[in-house]
């Protein structure tokens, strides 16, 4: 059966990516005869009907499931779709945000090179407030509720210097925030790469869950050499996450971040703020803008400084090298993690982005007389960068029937769409998947297949399922998709599933060319015809 698809653009790539090897880039085949016959039966949530899992390709071996964590979990009596609807309308949810950098210094003998910035946890939504109340009702008093986190290196063994406890701070906008200030990793650890994890519970002793950090490279120290496009993984791209940071005469006391409190930036001893650097075009338009282009920030490039969390943009301005408190305008090499440097506002007469005390201003250089490459510098106005990484961990234990972690916590990265017509089949991939999820759309469940910890198998439920009068639809339905553990568990993602109706007639069927668009004979056709649809997969900013 022939039919159009539409995928992602990362879809698209991994498609080519698979020709370029020689492949043939093939639908599944017609897997019709796996299926039972569509019947009303009670426990069918798509128009499919059940699927047969007897396929070894979705068996797990009974050894395996003796050994496994999950077959602790209880099973939650059947979620429905009014409850689940109710959820999707309130979202009770509870997020983790884990801010960290992307590279951090090894420390050597008794010095303490502690992370800069040091990793940052927030914690928001309704859920929090919500779970602690109900451990309240159930009979604890204030103390036994409240929450407490630790975090260190992954297989930190017995080093008790390398896990801290997090202290939570309610803050105005209700969400709560914590900061490890006195990590480091010593030269005793000779791993390249490790990743923070953060361990929460309450203070009764329930847990919470463990949650990861991503991936932090281990360096010795700042490159002082040129760098090349070789060592990509320390050069900065055009539209990746930065932190700043200035510290007077090396002194960790005095170090203070480039953040935004409302919509003014400030110098934070406290909390940082990530930044999305854009490498923009030197030439503007008349209202001066700059349009944004792809590649390596290099010195002497035109920069746009954005705030991840709260939008609030400073104006264009060119990064320059700093080399002893000097501004070099003749450098145009890559720029590396953990190098000084100063920022230029675009034409203007030498003034500098600066900090006085925890104000940012703008600061004049002046020239330098023997050398008219260089520029004089304040203190205030040499910045440490960084590139930085954001990990967030969305869930909600409104429905859930018992008191397990949330962790491990499956993460969806793709999903491929296989197959249509009848047997529309989406395949996630990901991390940290088990037996026991169960994909939903929306608030409806679909037919889920496990067949790694990395990949799920799910038949895409019926469009009839999301609006009863379906053959008088004629816009898309997006609904999002997540993840759903046996005790009730939800898992929200970043990803939707959006039907789409495409208006073409059934094989075998001549439409003449005259047909008026609106009449009932195409909304019959398109009514006949709409599980052969298009689909269309988002990632939701």
């Amino acid at each position: 059966m022939e039919q159009d698809m539409y995928v992602t653009s990362q879809q698209s790539t991994e498609l080519q990516e698979e020709q370029s090897k020689g492949k043939d880039i093939e639908a599944p085949p017609d897997r019709t005869e796996d299926y039972p016959p569509v019947l009303p039966l009670s426990g069918s949530l798509t128009h499919l009907g059940q699927v047969d899992q007897s396929d070894s390709l979705f068996r797990i071996p009974d050894e395996q499931l003796s050994s496994c964590w999950y077959r602790s979990i209880p099973v939650q009596p059947v979620l429905t779709r009014d409850s689940l609807r109710q959820y999707l309308q309130v979202r009770p949810d509870q997020t983790v945000l884990i801010l960290h950098a992307k590279v951090a210094q090894k420390s050597y003998g008794s010095e303490k090179r502690f992370f800069c910035p040091p990793p940052c946890v927030y914690l928001s939504g309704p859920g929090w407030k919500l779970q602690q109340e109900e451990l309240k009702a159930s009979g604890l008093g204030d103390s036994a509720c409240k929450l407490c986190g630790y975090m260190g290196l992954d297989n930190a063994g017995s080093s008790q210097m390398e896990t801290l406890k997090m202290n939570f701070e309610e803050q105005p906008d209700s969400k709560r925030f914590g900061c490890a200030k006195t990590l480091y990793i010593s030269d005793t650890d000779k791993r390249k790469h490790f990743r923070l994890v953060l361990k929460l519970f309450f203070s009764n002793g329930q847990e919470i869950g463990s949650f990861y950090s991503k991936l932090i490279k281990v360096i010795s120290k700042p490159s002082q050499k040129k760098q090349s496009m070789k060592n990509a993984d320390l050069c900065i791209s055009s539209g990746s996450k930065v932190s700043l940071f200035n510290r007077l005469r090396s002194q960790t006391v005095s170090t203070r971040y480039l953040s935004v409190e409302g919509e003014a930036f400030v110098a934070s001893a406290r909390q940082w703020a990530a930044f999305t650097m854009y490498l923009v075009d030197d030439q503007g338009s008349a209202r001066g803008d700059y349009p944004i282009r792809d590649g390596y920030i290099c010195y002497g490039c035109a920069v746009r400084l954005v705030c991840t969390s709260t939008g609030v943009a400073l104006p264009t301005m060119v990064i320059r090298k700093v080399n002893k408190q000097y501004a070099s305008l003749d450098v145009d090499e890559p720029v590396s993690q953990l190098h000084k440097c100063a920022f230029q506002f675009k034409d203007s007469n030498r003034m500098y982005l600066c900090l006085s005390n925890e104000k940012i201003i703008q600061f004049q250089a002046s020239p330098c007389p023997k050398e008219p490459s260089k520029e004089l510098l304040s203190d205030g106005s040499c910045w440490t960068i960084i590139g930085t990484e954001t990990v967030e961990y969305t869930f909600s234990e409104s429905l859930m029937c018992s008191q397990r972690a949330v962790t491990p916590f499956p993460v969806i990265g793709s999903l491929e769409l296989n197959g249509g017509g009848d047997v529309a089949m989406l395949e996630v991939h990901g991390e940290n998947f088990s037996p026991i999820l169960k994909i939903w759309f929306g608030d409806v469940e679909a037919e889920t297949m496990y067949r790694s910890p990395k990949s799920l198998i799910c038949v895409v439920p019926d469009i009839s399922m999301f609006s009863g009068e379906w053959r008088w639809l004629r816009h898309s339905v997006t609904v999002p998709v997540s993840l759903i553990r046996s005790d009730g568990l939800i898992y929200s993602s970043a990803f939707s599933f959006t039907y789409t109706p495409e208006q073409s007639a059934l094989p075998r069927q001549r439409v003449t060319p005259e047909l008026p668009p609106d009449s009932d004979t195409l909304l019959d056709s398109i009514h006949q015809e709409f599980t052969r649809t298009n689909f269309h997969l988002f990632m939701q900013s």
